[in-house]
């Protein structure tokens, strides 16, 4: 490793390369040694980690290294991974109408926080109540900026310095390694475990319920299922042992939505209604999930309880800004007018009819073919994911155009894909490429078309 380190080019010696001829015509020089000073930089973190790496330094590393770097961190992605709530591309994509809320506050004033009836200071809190309460049912609501902020501020309010009993079922770990037993750590609150990994009953709850017990808690098990040999209590048995001992419960559920319709084949569904009718206390859930709307946590419940949420110290550190709460009421709003399939993006991926996605794969072939006749394109049967830790187990039947060029390896021409403008984020599957069409928007198959292509074009021309 030592004498693969030292073989790596000095930075001064490739500016005086053919490969930095390029770039120090488009660029000027200091910028284009800041880039290849990182890209050794790279290389010999990677050489140091035990990966093979090619010690020199091509034209195509520098240009791209000096694209990264004049590129916003932030970029539009094609997802063709068939994951409709992706994480790591952002969730949940906005529909036409949030969009079109966000450009009509985001550009000028607004009434965030000022009542135009009486013309003083008014409450952004009281916003997205009225929409919040008619949907779901709830005495109160409040929107912080996302669900982990919300469950913690419910353990702050319903059980500080005291105990809050919950199932070894479902002390999950969410995405970047954010771990239940931590946030109620970072809320003050004493973690009480009952029941065991596969089987807790009612009792188990009883029997942990002590002179310093201030909350029951249920948690939604994000991104996986036990199955077999396995019990919980239910939602109504906890409402009753809570109310036997005059203690709130309090249901994380990690994804909501306030679809009525509710699909059978997609599992279980998770509407907040259903367990505030059937007694929850608190509900709380993701608004950028299964409910298609913009990054914040929904807390929905009793007034008295809600409302001293809204007026903890804390609410103000967690509240969310104009856009997100314009983005939020105009996602309601095509729930509350019954057009969620219609105008809304995961809805209509969820939801939306097979046949469409099939015409959408065929039409993405025919481009190809056009495009990039060298490669071999076959429409096949795929399955998609809900993504966003809901419904782990649900495969959701649709259709892919598979991918396949003679001397290209799948892992590479994905690799390619990743690093085109656009970015494109496909899947593989048995070795071939696939471009999952049901994340993918029909006014972005060409371009994704026209992205494919150009990969495919890059690496016939580097060999």
């Amino acid at each position: 490793m030592q004498e693969r380190l030292r073989r790596l080019p000095a930075v001064e010696k490739v500016l005086q390369s053919s490969a930095a001829a390029r770039a120090l015509e488009q660029f000027p020089r200091p910028r284009v040694a800041e880039a290849v000073r990182g890209i050794l930089q790279e290389k010999r973190r990677r050489l140091r980690s035990g990966s093979e790496v090619e010690l020199s330094v091509s034209a195509e590393e520098i240009l791209r290294e000096l694209r990264r770097r004049e590129s916003p961190p932030l970029m539009a992605v094609i997802n063709a991974s068939g994951v409709v709530v992706h994480t790591n591309l952002g969730r949940a994509p906005l529909s036409a109408r949030a969009l079109e809320q966000v450009q009509l506050v985001a550009g000028g004033y607004c009434n965030l926080e000022f009542d135009l009836e009486v013309g003083k200071r008014g409450k952004r809190t009281r916003l997205l109540r009225d929409i919040l309460c008619e949907l779901t049912g709830a005495e109160e609501a409040l929107v912080v900026n996302n669900n982990a902020a919300a469950v913690y501020l419910a353990l702050r309010q319903l059980a500080a310095g005291r105990e809050a009993l919950v199932s070894r079922g479902e002390l999950v770990e969410i995405g970047g390694s954010f771990r239940m037993p931590d946030v109620m750590a970072a809320a003050g609150v004493k973690l009480v475990e009952v029941g065991t990994t596969n089987k807790t009953r009612l009792d188990d709850y009883r029997r942990a319920i002590g002179p310093q017990t201030a909350l029951l808690m249920k948690i939604h098990r994000s991104n996986f299922e036990l199955v077999g040999f396995t019990q919980e209590a239910a939602v109504p048995e906890l409402v009753s042992l809570a109310r036997q001992h005059r203690l709130p419960l309090l249901v994380d559920m990690g994804w909501g939505s306030v679809l009525e319709n509710w699909p059978a084949k997609l599992g279980p569904a998770h509407h907040p209604r259903r367990l505030l009718e059937a007694g929850a206390d608190v509900v709380c859930f993701s608004a950028d999930k299964i409910l298609g709307g913009p990054q914040a946590g929904i807390l929905l419940g009793r007034s008295d309880l809600i409302k001293a949420m809204a007026a903890d110290p804390m609410a103000r550190a967690l509240r969310v800004g104009k856009l997100t709460l314009a983005s939020l009421w105009a996602t309601l709003q095509s729930y509350r007018e019954g057009k969620a399939i219609e105008e809304i993006p995961v809805a209509r991926m969820l939801l939306g009819p097979a046949e469409e996605l099939l015409l959408r794969a065929r039409s993405l072939r025919r481009m190809l073919k056009r495009l990039a006749p060298d490669a071999r394109y076959r429409v096949v049967e795929s399955s998609g994911r809900v993504g966003g830790g809901a419904l782990p187990r649900c495969e959701l039947d649709g259709w892919a155009v598979e991918v396949e060029a003679d001397g290209l390896s799948a892992g590479r021409l994905a690799a390619r894909l990743r690093r085109g403008h656009p970015p494109v984020v496909a899947r593989i599957r048995r070795e071939r490429l696939l471009l999952d069409v049901r994340t993918v928007f029909p006014a972005q198959l060409k371009t994704l078309a026209e992205a494919v292509a150009a990969a495919l074009l890059a690496e016939r021309e580097n060999g």
